[in-house]
Order: structure tokens, then sequence, then C-alpha cells
């Protein structure tokens, strides 16, 4: 018999500066928008309307940056996180264009470090991962580690080395959209005033709402961005017999309840880190807070830039690290980002 199936990499089959073109190139439609907006309470008027993306000088409403950010991901996933432990973090993360209905997207990644766990049945792999449209425009390229089974966990692992990163995207590096243009921004269409101005360094924001995490949308969500992780499917992967959240779900979850308080922040084009602190599950009932970290200026008219962190817990709001420093068990997301916002 001839085997034509495989069973995914493990941490030994990584090889340090290995470049990976990742499979299933994806066209995305309205029908993804649609999706996403029900999966999540997802409303800022610059991803719901065409006539307000006009009236900030884009053609037509692109598509939800975390869409754009869950299609690249989900690419990458046979590849690098097929046998993943946990997905552990981001950084060095820039949306570099806007994507539209009728893009199609794919990816690759180069793998920048690599590191064994001191109980060897695992590694840690570091990826570079880019997004690129139709046309070899790159529209995303972000960092992320994850934690990688060892198909033998006697088998000598590769060669070490943990790379230097950023700890944020620099406000000069960040994308503006061409032609945006946030001087005629219309509170309104939000339903909050609060611009650019009105957000101080150290403030913090209890965005209030609250949502129970439902296994069947987990599958849906999961499904939808062709994340084929096992720990996301197979109850059997973990000890406990219990299925665990995608990480990006709990993203979109915390950035979609982070409307109320920030309504006015309509798009995300820097991550500059993140950690997937504790692991989620369904039947959780998640909340989300931000804190305004930095702001800065850019040079298109009437757009601001905002440097946030969000987290998702499923505990009370600004309550992150224990005395010793470690996340608190309830914290499931600690994310550091950075959003447009009209001045």
């Amino acid at each position: 018999m001839t085997a034509k199936t495989h069973a995914g990499r493990f941490f030994e089959d990584y090889t340090l500066g290995e470049v990976i073109a990742h499979a299933v190139p994806r066209t995305l439609s309205g029908g993804e928008r649609a999706l996403y907006h029900a999966l999540y309470p997802a409303r800022g008027p610059l991803h719901s309307s065409d006539e307000v993306a006009r009236g900030c000088g884009l053609p037509a409403s692109p598509l939800d940056d975390l869409i754009v950010f869950h299609t690249v991901f989900g690419k990458t996933v046979p590849d690098i996180s097929l046998n993943a432990v946990a997905n552990l973090g981001y950084a060095e993360g820039r949306f570099l264009a806007p994507v539209w209905p009728g893009d199609t997207l794919s990816a690759r990644s180069e793998v920048i470090g690599l590191r064994p766990t001191s109980n060897g049945k695992a590694g840690v792999v570091w990826v570079r991962t880019g997004g690129l449209n139709q046309r070899g425009e790159a529209v995303l390229s972000y960092v992320r580690w994850v934690m990688v089974r060892k198909r033998d966990a006697a088998a000598a692992p590769p060669e070490t080395h943990v790379p230097a990163l950023a700890e944020a995207v620099a406000p000069a590096d960040l994308v503006v959209p061409a032609g945006l243009d946030f001087s005629g921004w219309d509170t309104r269409a939000s339903g909050e005033a609060h611009r650019w101005g009105d957000y101080a360094v150290g403030e913090t924001i209890d965005h209030v709402d609250a949502v129970t995490i439902e296994e069947a949308e987990h599958m849906l969500a999961t499904r939808l961005w062709q994340n084929t992780a096992k720990v996301h499917f197979d109850a059997t992967q973990r000890e406990d017999g219990r299925r665990l959240i995608y990480g990006g779900h709990v993203l979109s979850l915390g950035r979609a309840l982070a409307f109320n308080g920030l309504a006015n922040a309509p798009l995300m084009v820097a991550i500059n880190g993140g950690a997937h602190a504790n692991p989620c599950f369904a039947g959780d009932t998640v909340r989300a807070w931000s804190e305004v970290l930095d702001r800065a200026e850019t040079p298109a008219p009437g757009v601001g830039a905002l440097r946030l962190r969000l987290v998702v817990t499923r505990g009370a709001p600004f309550a992150l690290r224990d005395g010793d420093g470690r996340y608190l068990p309830e914290v499931l997301l600690d994310f550091d980002y950075w959003a447009l916002v009209p001045r």
C-alpha cells in the first residue's frame, strides 16, 4: 500500500531559514463578511457600509481586517500548527493594503526561530508569514510562534535559534490605506462621539458587554478560516478531552466587543504583540477591556493612530497579572495593536 496522506509536520521537521509556500489560495467575497458579522458582534461602519467607506476616500468597504488575518493564518495551519499544542503569540504584524471582495489571498512563511521545550516532547517554532493578493502584492505580514509536538521524543531537535523581535511597530512604519481621509468622518454612523483627541495614554476602558462562547459557533468559525489544527476538532488531542477554542475566535470576539468605547477606531493597521495567556473552552463567558498605550499622528488627512492593549478575560476588567507577574488564570488574550482613528 502506498501512503498518500500525511500527518503534518512535527517539531523535528523544521529547518531554520526554510520558506514554505502554503496550499489552497482563497478568493474572498461578501459571504465571508456576512458570516464574520454573524459570528461576532462586529458592526464598525467602515466595514459595513460602502457609502461610509466612499466618504473616507476608499472605493468601497474593505473586508474586515481580521477576516484577512484569519484567512492568511488558516492557510498556514497545515504546515505550521497542525500538530500544535498551542499558538503562543504574535509580533511585528502589519496590514499592508486593503483587501476587497473578489481578491484572492495566498500565504507563505519563513521559519525564523526554533527552540525545544525542556521536557523534550515538543518545541517552539517561530515563523514570519506574508499574505499576498492575486497580483502578488503583500497585504499582511506578521510573526507568530507556536508550540509543536515532536513525532519522536528521542529525535535530535533542530538547530536552536530564538529571534529578536521588536517590542512594537513604529508609528512611522504604519501603512495607512491609499486615499484614506477621515476629515469628514461622521460620528453619527458609529453612534459614538469619541475621536483621537478624546483618548489619553494610560486610560482604561471597560467594554461592558459579554459573550458566552458556543461550541457550534467555534466549529463554524474555525472551518470558515480553513483552520485544520487538530486541537480544535479532535477531543482526543487533549488529556482533558476538551476541544481548544481557536485563539483567533477569541481575538475577533474581543475586537468586536471593543466597539463599545472604541466605535471610531475602525481600522487595525498593526499587531505589536499578543499572547494567548490561558486556554479557552466552549461555555466560557468572555468580556473585554482596553488600555490606551500610545498615540501617534499620521500624514493622512484627519487620521490619527492609537496603540491599544485589548484584554479578553473570563474575569473582572483591569485585572491582568498576579503578584509574581504571571497572567491571572481568567485572562485569555493580551493583544497589543495599532488602530486608525479620526482626529
